[in-house]
């Protein structure tokens, strides 16, 4: 039987992007601008060229900067607001709030500070294509930490050769890290707790079952934390031409 692809995107674009300052003073994170765009835009543009129809987008400081932003956007066709003005849940509790827009089959999450260089297919194209709700219950996108721009720690997973992942051991240095991108079903939420709660909670939970899997992104990783590793990002652009 053939998985539905996943036509909705979660957007995770609530944070108030501290590592980022001074730019985020007066400016909410995913407005900052990479390659002349905010990187909120690198991140639909991804999402509707692979086939995404409704984006959520999740706001809390400087919502209303971000939702001016979003009214003027076109594509994905369409873009929904997640309003946590008055309390900021986390990656997981936000996407849990917005379960009802994201509908009833697979999504994808994109964090808003993660870009990159795509390689001769899109990375998101290829993660689709990749999960299968039969043997997996989380898809993740990662990039090989060697070689990616503005990432200094010690990674994230390690990946076996059937594609799946386990948690990098306590003082050890791993060779994969969340490049901020994956599919999950809304099924995973169905006993999580009410209010705040990280992603981690369910990539934990699937890699003790053995159903955290992996794909290493083809490209060049941006990962633009913080100022400095902004204008990396900005110098390996310009010299991809």
């Amino acid at each position: 039987m053939t998985t539905p692809r996943p036509t909705t995107a979660m957007v995770l674009s609530a944070g108030y992007g501290r590592r980022m300052r001074p730019l985020t003073t007066t400016t909410p994170k995913p407005l900052v601008r990479l390659g002349g765009r905010a990187l909120i835009d690198h991140a639909l543009a991804r999402l509707a060229a692979a086939g995404v129809e409704t984006a959520v987008v999740n706001v809390h400081y400087l919502a209303d900067l971000l939702e001016a932003h979003c009214a003027r956007r076109t594509a994905p066709p369409a873009l929904v607001v997640a309003d946590e003005r008055e309390r900021l849940l986390d990656t997981g509790g936000g996407i849990k709030a917005a379960l009802p827009r994201l509908g009833p089959g697979p999504f994808l999450v994109h964090n808003t500070d993660s870009a990159w260089l795509e390689g001769p297919r899109s990375n998101i194209a290829r993660l689709v294509d990749l999960y299968d709700p039969q043997r997996m219950d989380i898809a993740l996108l990662l990039a090989a930490t060697a070689g990616s721009i503005g990432f200094d720690g010690p990674g994230d997973f390690e990946m076996d050769g059937e594609g799946r992942l386990t948690r990098r051991r306590e003082r050890a240095v791993a060779p994969f890290a969340y490049a901020g991108v994956a599919i999950l079903s809304p099924a995973l939420f169905a006993d999580t707790p009410e209010g705040p709660f990280s992603l981690n909670l369910l990539f934990d939970r699937a890699e003790r079952a053995g159903r955290l899997h992996g794909l290493r992104l083809d490209g060049t990783w941006l990962h633009v934390g913080d100022p400095r590793a902004l204008a990396e990002a900005e110098e390996r652009m310009a010299t991809a031409g």
